[in-house]
């Protein structure tokens, strides 16, 4: 850079050159080494998100900045920085040290520095950052909690999430069978006060009425047969923390009474006592079920519906927001891919045959996909040959589809779900953590692979 500014080191004079470009546009200019550290912030920043910023960030790594998704071990643009790729667009929520958040534009690259020796020896790569509260589109995606939102339907469920970090309020997440609700709910509890305390799940459809009411609520000693001791409920064990109460639509009517008084004041008893208990659980319910026909049909009480449905989110189905399909199976092949130990990408026709198919199965049967395909494949490109068959039938052509008749159905993973049991003597908690999901996660895979 020959421009350089008088009485300056010719990098100072470059940085403030480059700094000031970037400025005029809104934008400001970070310089990054090999561990992702911002070693120089422009003053733009300052400007952009307010007095402090630039000095607030500077010597902070990107993870801790815009969080793992994004630049954590195996995220994407710490992936796309260690190939060499650039990445443009991709949205997240910056963090500054003074609790203050800001959901910003991020556009990475790797920084030529035998192009620039009058640089900062210590740089390794850029990156340029822009307010993106008021974008009305999003050029790339958000990642927030591992939600990957495109869509304007999910932008508005990340910027919600992002919006109740400091509420406590009940939460009823809705849709359809493997759209990601208990996602959402984890990404809730990660960012709430109570981040710190557990996630407790009860999966209200796992279970037969009489052991559930023991699982939520707990029992005493002689309760009922084979009630040998006291059991802590998941009421009692979440007091203080998040309890996730998943296909709260399958849950029996009895038990509704129960929840609802719970969730009124927080009182419950334990199976076989007359004591009255008290929880402070932050609730959190998600459901496949229509809640409102079940409540017109009699099969859920309306009362309780309504003290649920304080803060309702709705997930849409994958084929009505086709513009997260592509970011989604970025994010699910990178994170299938480590599992495995290794690194794939997508080919073009791959991609195009994922954006053709409607994805009855919604997220779940994407990275059940993707799954197979990584199993399958033996290159670094995942070609639409590698990809899985449907309701029995081979890819066509190159697009999957469904046979003829059959509702469309994956389980590329039965075997590998069943290699994970018996490897644990068919102990979830382990299988699950093998596994790398939940034990919601691996007891909804379980009866769909007929395996429960």
């Amino acid at each position: 850079m020959d421009d350089s500014t008088p009485g300056l080191p010719d990098s100072e004079a470059a940085w403030q050159g480059v700094s000031a470009a970037f400025a005029a546009l809104g934008r400001a200019f970070l310089c990054l080494d090999d561990r992702l550290t911002v070693l120089h912030a422009s003053t733009a920043l300052d400007r952009i998100l307010g007095p402090g910023a630039a000095a607030a960030v500077e010597g902070q790594r990107m993870e801790t900045l815009l969080g793992h998704e994004l630049f954590g071990p195996g995220g994407q643009l710490r992936v796309a920085l260690a190939a060499g790729e650039r990445r443009e667009g991709w949205r997240g929520y910056l963090a500054l040290g003074n609790g203050e958040r800001h959901l910003v534009s991020i556009t990475v690259a790797p920084f030529p520095r035998e192009l620039y020796a009058s640089c900062d020896p210590r740089v390794a790569h850029v990156a340029v950052l822009r307010p993106a509260e008021t974008e009305t589109e999003a050029a790339g995606p958000t990642l927030l909690g591992g939600i990957v939102a495109r869509s304007r339907a999910m932008q508005r469920i990340v910027a919600l999430v992002e919006n109740l970090r400091d509420s406590d309020a009940t939460v009823l997440i809705t849709g359809e069978s493997g759209t990601g609700k208990e996602v959402i709910a984890r990404a809730l509890h990660e960012r709430s006060q109570r981040r710190t305390a557990a996630f407790v799940a009860v999966n209200c459809a796992a279970l037969p009425a009489e052991l559930l009411e023991s699982e939520m609520f707990g029992h005493a000693r002689g309760a009922f047969t084979g009630a040998i001791r006291d059991r802590v409920g998941r009421f009692e064990l979440a007091s203080d923390a998040t309890l996730f109460l998943d296909e709260i639509g399958d849950l029996p009517l009895p038990l509704q009474v129960k929840l609802l008084r719970a969730l009124q004041d927080g009182s419950f008893q334990r199976v076989g006592e007359s004591t009255s208990r008290v929880s402070r659980a932050r609730i959190i319910a998600a459901t496949n079920v229509d809640l409102a026909l079940a409540v017109h049909e009699g099969r859920f009480r309306s009362d309780l519906y309504y003290r649920l449905r304080v803060v309702p989110i709705d997930v849409p189905p994958l084929r009505e927001r086709r513009e997260d399909i592509e970011p989604l199976a970025r994010v699910l092949l990178a994170r299938v891919s480590a599992s495995r130990g290794r690194a794939l990408r997508l080919s073009p026709d791959a991609l195009r045959v994922f954006l053709n198919y409607p994805w009855p199965g919604n997220a779940r049967e994407l990275e059940n996909a993707l799954e197979y395909a990584v199993a399958v494949t033996r290159g670094q490109t995942i070609l639409p040959e590698d990809l899985p068959p449907l309701g029995g039938t081979a890819p066509i052509h190159g697009t999957l589809a469904p046979a003829p008749g059959q509702a469309a159905a994956i389980s590329p993973s039965d075997q590998a779900l069943r290699e994970a049991l018996e490897a644990h003597k068919w102990h979830r908690a382990d299988a699950a953590r093998t596994l790398g999901i939940s034990r919601t996660t691996l007891w909804r895979r379980m009866r769909e692979a007929g395996l429960a």
